[in-house]
């Protein structure tokens, strides 16, 4: 059970179909003892596993095995002083794998990761930083953690949402996190992932609603060509134009969900429309106004 402001997708484990047929049946048991093999490599790695190194070669093992190709950024992170936060959307359990695979760096998850059958394992011995959502008192705290480690020069990956939706352009971004970047000083990397077969969107990596691991793992088994891409877009600081937590969300979330029209400055490295931060907290879609969920 997670907390009283959590946030409810619409999707549902219907929404996961495949956009190409299914391969064969050997090809599926295949690749499914290819994928056990290489959770077992993983898991044996024991505390080692959080080893930039090794952390990447293992994500993209565990992609490769499920014959998933990861396209598009080399980097996601910002070169000298604090640390990036990366700010995500959210859509399957295979984005943890998919960013990994990209760039090494520590994962905020909420607290019943931890105990997903191996995904759960493999995310403890990544180093995984995992929050408590049944809890809004420890909300402020959470925060400050977050912000101290981006201070300190460690890159942190997070999925504003809260929760997954079976396509990139749907939800909201959450707030509380982008007051740790603004505490730390920290720039701000909206990512966007997107799941494909063969060019066509695709939502059959999807693990929305009442999904279980078993069943989305048996169906990306059987995905033909299922690609990943991972675009990273121009950083964003809240510094550059006062921004708060509300309109600096905002901006990420334009930046992040399916391409939506981004609303504000502060844009590093591409022009965009100079706005007051007044209009650029204007959200894209209703967000209640109560403490803001990680």
């Amino acid at each position: 059970m997670n907390g009283p402001w959590d946030v409810w997708s619409d999707c549902t484990p219907g929404c996961a179909t495949h956009a190409l047929p299914r391969v064969p049946a050997t090809e599926i048991a295949r690749r499914g003892a290819v994928f056990a093999h290489k959770v077992r490599r993983a898991l044996t790695d024991g505390g080692r596993m959080a080893d930039p190194v090794r952390l990447r070669a293992h994500a993209a093992g565990l992609l490769s095995a499920l014959g998933i190709r990861v396209e598009g950024a080399a980097s996601l992170t910002a070169e000298g002083g604090p640390g990036t936060l990366i700010v995500v959307n959210h859509i399957s359990w295979l984005d943890i794998p998919a960013l990994l695979a990209v760039e090494p760096v520590t994962l905020l998850a909420k607290r019943e990761v931890g105990g997903w059958p191996v995904v759960g394992g493999l995310a403890r011995r990544a180093g995984t930083y995992f929050i408590d959502r049944t809890s809004p008192r420890q909300l402020p705290h959470t925060v400050r953690e977050l912000s101290e480690l981006l201070a300190s020069g460690r890159s942190v990956a997070v999925f504003p949402q809260a929760t997954t939706w079976c396509t990139p352009d749907q939800g909201v971004f959450r707030r509380a996190t982008f007051q740790a970047a603004i505490d730390a000083g920290a720039p701000v990397r909206p990512v966007t992932l997107n799941y494909t077969q063969q060019g066509l969107p695709s939502t059959v990596a999807a693990f929305c609603g009442e999904d279980t691991f078993a069943a989305s793992l048996r169906r990306v088994l059987a995905a033909r060509a299922l690609t990943v891409r991972v675009t990273a877009h121009p950083t964003l600081t809240a510094a550059d134009a006062g921004l708060d937590r509300r309109a600096l969300a905002a901006l990420a979330a334009g930046a992040a969900l399916g391409g939506r029209q981004r609303t504000g400055a502060a844009v590093r490295g591409a022009p965009v429309p100079a706005v007051s931060p007044r209009d650029a907290a204007q959200p894209t879609a209703p967000v209640r106004d109560t403490p803001a969920h990680v």
